[in-house]
């Protein structure tokens, strides 16, 4: 399934920096029954944005109109727990086109590469940069630039360089999740069968 093609981005971010947060509280297991993509930015942090009555806890960032964009500030050790897409998938449709911490859980982070939301691991010292930017300011901007592979504060030009592997760098810019990554060589896999 294709996605959003990601080149740069900037972005107000909704900061997060509770540590360690699981899969589970990303998107509760109660949810996992859909297998289509659309409809789990619903029950995005499903356990903190409502109580037992539906209704929106006001104290939650989610709920909080002051703070709004397409990139997640997340605490340390984000995503860990259970290898559920549906995490991802609860985040992309939520809006959230990059989560930035200092730490990934391996099988949340490679998620997200499949599905189209950027993850980007910076040291904690420039995390703690970025929480303090924007809760001093919410409307603080953070530039993503995945060509150039680097995060940076607009508001006063600090930024970090980011890791990503080529293959999925390059699926990321064009859009592509492997089957996608497939399908745009046909072609070339077709002219390479009819050689043999």
């Amino acid at each position: 399934m294709a996605y959003d093609k990601f080149t740069i981005l900037r972005s107000t971010a909704v900061p997060l920096p509770t540590e360690n947060v699981d899969t589970d509280q990303i998107i509760p297991a109660r949810f996992l029954k859909a297998t289509e993509r659309e409809g789990f930015g619903d029950n995005l942090f499903r356990d903190w944005r409502y109580d037992v009555e539906g209704n929106p806890k006001k104290d939650f960032v989610l709920n909080d109109p002051t703070y709004s964009g397409k990139i997640l500030l997340a605490g340390k050790n984000f995503g860990s727990g259970s290898s559920r897409e549906h995490a991802v998938w609860a985040i992309y449709d939520y809006g959230f086109r990059c989560v930035v911490s200092s730490f990934f859980a391996d099988i949340f982070k490679n998620n997200c590469l499949n599905i189209g939301v950027l993850p980007v691991t910076v040291s904690a010292e420039f995390a703690d940069k970025l929480f303090a930017a924007i809760q001093a300011d919410p409307k603080t901007e953070i530039e993503v630039n995945l060509p150039e592979q680097k995060v940076k504060l607009l508001t006063t030009g600090e930024f970090e360089s980011f890791d990503i592997n080529e293959y999925k760098k390059d699926n990321m810019q064009n859009g592509f999740d492997d089957i996608d990554y497939l399908l745009n060589m046909s072609s070339e896999i077709d002219a390479f069968a009819a050689s043999r």
